[in-house]
């Protein structure tokens, strides 16, 4: 497991907000804090709560939400599920969902997040 921090801007239909983004490969989902998502989406109802476990694996956290938004990154246009996770230590945490979904790569000698542009555009 690893992880980048790097400031994304996120979009939704309330507004747009620039947050410190962390990418973690460890992650199963992408996470956000619950008062950053409701400035910028109305949080949609899950059926059933999810029990998510932390990194240390004794600490479970319910989650009862989640949100639809856009995140830009170097101009590039992607979307994802977040899930509003109550107490989340960092703003957004992009996980190992998204992170296959675009087929981002992650350098982590670097520090970067690799994107082919070519996963921007919709096809049909």
């Amino acid at each position: 497991m690893a992880i980048i921090e790097r400031k994304i801007l996120l979009r939704g239909p309330l507004g747009a907000k620039e947050v410190t983004a962390l990418f973690d490969s460890g992650a199963s989902n992408s996470c956000i804090r619950p008062e950053i998502a409701r400035e910028l989406e109305q949080p949609i109802p899950l059926w059933e709560p999810i029990r998510i476990s932390t990194a240390d694996e004794k600490n479970h956290l319910e989650v009862n939400e989640a949100v639809l938004l856009e995140f830009y990154i170097n101009d590039l246009r992607f979307s994802t599920d977040f899930y509003l996770v109550p107490r989340l230590s960092e703003e957004v945490i992009i996980g190992a969902t998204t992170l296959q979904q675009w087929r981002f790569k992650l350098d982590f000698d670097k520090e970067e997040v690799i994107i082919d542009p070519r996963v921007t555009r919709m096809r049909i």
